[in-house]
């Protein structure tokens, strides 16, 4: 006669180790948001017409290193400098935490190094008393967080170390198009807007609103991607039309 396999018996189910799972794959996500790559919304048109109002930005954040700014959780801790530093180079765009509060990551465009001279005349950008050239690039249209625009001239801007970029100009002679020459310190940056007349950046201080003069220390990473983009003027549009506010032909394109 055979003998009959009993089944052994189910193993009881174990809350400690869906626990242990689920907090290690929590912690795998945080690792990976902060060390690898995170992704940002862009809530204003300072970065036009290379960021428009509501892509969403992928930063990468191991090209500068990692300091308190990299966490993907705002926390206070005492800057000890950057592990694996690097500088960020001329015409980086890079994602910061903002001097002002900490807690508002903002995005914009490195121009100025530790010891480089900065000074804007007539809206053109000068580095260490060389001119970075602009080439018209046709006319297009500076969006407002309110859906508003306006018309804009386009130019290619080119940076002494030959980075080439678009920028927009919608005025002549705006309040930011003539500064005074700043020599930028060590350990901090020189960032601009590519909008150039619609951008609180290293041509305004903290106190009034700008960025200032950018610590290293508060980058979180290099703007490497644009992953997804909606067109946040359809808000205002009846709901069954929102999906056409999605801008298809920016999805996983380079910023450049």
């Amino acid at each position: 006669m055979s003998e009959q396999k009993q089944a052994s018996p189910a193993k009881p189910f174990s809350w400690r180790a869906q626990a242990v799972q689920l907090a290690a794959i929590v912690a795998v996500v945080f690792v990976a948001k902060g060390a690898v790559a995170e992704q940002f919304y862009v809530p204003s048109g300072s970065m036009e017409p290379t960021l428009l109002i509501g892509d969403m930005l992928l930063a990468s954040k191991y090209p500068y290193g990692y300091g308190a700014a990299s966490l993907p959780i705002q926390v206070t801790l005492p800057e000890t400098g950057r592990v694996f530093g690097d500088t960020p180079k001329r015409g980086d765009v890079v994602v910061f935490r903002w001097p002002g509060d900490r807690s508002q990551a903002w995005v914009k465009r490195v121009v100025g190094l530790p010891g480089d001279r900065i000074q804007l005349r007539q809206g053109q950008l000068f580095i260490n008393d060389r001119a970075a050239t602009l080439k018209a690039d046709g006319v297009g249209a500076a969006e407002d967080e309110n859906g508003n625009s306006e018309r804009a001239y386009r130019y290619i801007e080119t940076l002494p170390n030959g980075v080439s970029h678009a920028i927009f100009k919608v005025r002549d002679n705006a309040r930011l198009d003539n500064t005074p020459e700043v020599t930028v310190p060590p350990g901090q940056l020189f960032v601009l807007g590519d909008n150039r007349d619609n951008s609180a950046d290293s041509r305004v201080a903290v106190r009034d609103g700008g960025v200032g003069l950018l610590p290293i220390d508060n980058l979180i990473g290099r703007a490497d991607a644009v992953v997804g983009s909606w067109d946040l003027g359809m808000r205002s549009q009846p709901v069954w039309t929102w999906l056409s506010g999605f801008r298809l032909a920016r999805f996983f394109t380079s910023v450049q």
